[in-house]
């Protein structure tokens, strides 16, 4: 079971890692609203993006990333794995999206973001680092306490839906 949950969350991982790069193949302005505020700011007046598509392209990706990420830890414990009740399908879900949370702060933030010049966008790579300390330290709190969070939710719901 153990490396069974493994390959899940390396497959999630993957599918997170194909996102980012479809989403900077035009350059890494694409996905600014990833980046701090003043780097949007600066995006915008440089004329490189407009607000309004930073707002469009944060939405898809939130709709797109969280409805993939929901749908693939259900289907993976419970569907694939058999998961019944609300442990078996919350630390599946969980180890699941740990393995992400991973691969997204090791490889995707601090390899790809902090230390290739493929998230650089033109005009702000003086604002660099992209992803400072204080975000790296955010986003291992939100990846770890909010995945345990969404897990028991849904663990909680698929309790009364599975028997």
């Amino acid at each position: 079971m153990f490396l069974k949950i493994l390959i899940e969350g390396l497959i999630l991982g993957l599918l997170l890692y194909l996102y980012c790069a479809v989403g900077i193949r035009n350059g890494a302005v694409n996905m600014v609203f990833l980046y701090h505020k003043d780097v949007q700011e600066k995006s915008v007046r440089s004329g490189l993006i407009t607000e309004e598509k930073i707002k469009k392209n944060q939405a898809v990706f939130k709709i797109l990333g969280l409805s993939t990420y929901f749908l693939y830890v259900l289907v993976c414990a419970y569907a694939v794995n058999g998961a019944r009740g609300f442990w078996p399908g919350f630390w599946q879900m969980f180890a699941i999206l740990s393995i992400v949370n991973v691969i997204d702060r090791l490889l995707i933030d601090e390899y790809w973001v902090c230390h290739t010049k493929a998230w650089d966008i033109p005009g702000t790579e003086e604002m660099k680092p992209y992803i400072n300390r204080q975000d790296k330290i955010g986003k291992w709190l939100a990846g770890t306490v909010g995945y345990a969070v969404l897990c028991a939710v849904l663990a909680g719901i698929m309790t009364w839906v599975v028997k």
